[in-house]
């Protein structure tokens, strides 16, 4: 993580996006919002498509992301799903999360993000399990000590979701030997969509403490605060803009204060562009304080 002097606690930014290059458009979108973090998609978030690397550009974005220091991070296509009982979506989400691992290495990213997918049918969840396992643990061996972290982000619960809730996330861990470049991307939305009521005074800090117990504190690196346009336990997956959605808020204070939270960056996910994007990082800085 890039050190500052800026104040103590979260790093506070948003996905940003790369239309017009990362070096321009994404480092200009978090100058305008004052981001510390960014998350950018590295290929085409709904489809297969894996575009060769540009070195240069690649450089040009890694200069101008040290020299403000602004941590990068990669979400991955949403179509990746591991635990798919049909053979190509399997194999095209192994070819496209290594590739988007390899990817985040080239521009510098600490993390990448996959969601934790769904097996679909309920009796395929057993092998769902085994070929998570098969097909992920040589990528993982591949990677380098300057490799991003493969950070798992569990969904809304919806349908056959392998991680229905944050217990769930146990059997994902196992499945990938809890190798040490493996860790949790936790989403406030998904989670409060999923039935962990962090709305409730405490609820976050009880939520938190939950993940903790089961990953462990140095697994939690990076947060997507969102607020929800739905209700606790709806399993509806609808970010809203924070403190005008289901979840206000108030909870975020717990977040920020939570120490396992202390060094770990939050990206907003919310509607809107810079003006929007904007304010909330300014609201999640005075949260921060």
């Amino acid at each position: 993580m890039p050190s500052s002097s800026r104040p103590f606690g979260p790093r506070i930014g948003a996905h940003v996006p790369t239309s017009g290059g990362m070096a321009k458009r994404s480092i200009a979108y978090a100058q305008t919002i004052a981001a510390e973090a960014i998350q950018v998609f590295a290929s085409n978030p709904r489809g297969w498509a894996m575009p060769l690397a540009n070195f240069e550009a690649d450089e040009a974005f890694k200069e101008k992301a040290a020299a403000l220091d602004i941590a990068t991070y990669v979400h991955a296509p949403f179509l990746i799903n591991l635990g798919s009982p049909t053979p190509s979506t399997y194999e095209n989400s192994l070819a496209s999360t290594k590739y988007s691992l390899a990817r985040g290495k080239d521009i510098g990213a600490l993390g990448v993000v996959i969601h934790t997918g769904s097996a679909v049918d309920i009796n395929h969840v057993p092998k769902a399990w085994k070929q998570i396992h098969d097909g992920m643990m040589p990528i993982l061996a591949e990677l380098s000590d300057d490799s991003p972290t493969l950070l798992l982000e569990p969904t809304a619960g919806q349908g056959q979701s392998l991680v229905k809730k944050l217990d769930d996330l146990i059997h994902y861990l196992e499945a990938l030997e809890y190798h040490p470049k493996v860790g949790i991307c936790l989403d406030t939305c998904h989670v409060f969509a999923a039935g962990h009521d962090i709305k409730i005074k405490g609820g976050m800090t009880k939520t938190l403490d939950l993940l903790v117990s089961i990953a462990g504190a140095d697994r939690i690196q990076l947060v997507h605060a969102n607020d929800s346009m739905d209700i606790c336990g709806a399993l509806k997956d609808r970010h809203q803009n924070i403190g005008e959605g289901e979840i206000g808020v108030d909870p975020f204070h717990e977040l920020i204060a939570h120490p396992a939270i202390a060094n770990v960056p939050l990206i907003l996910e919310t509607p809107g562009q810079e003006p929007e994007h904007g304010r909330e990082v300014e609201l999640l800085k005075k949260i921060r304080g």
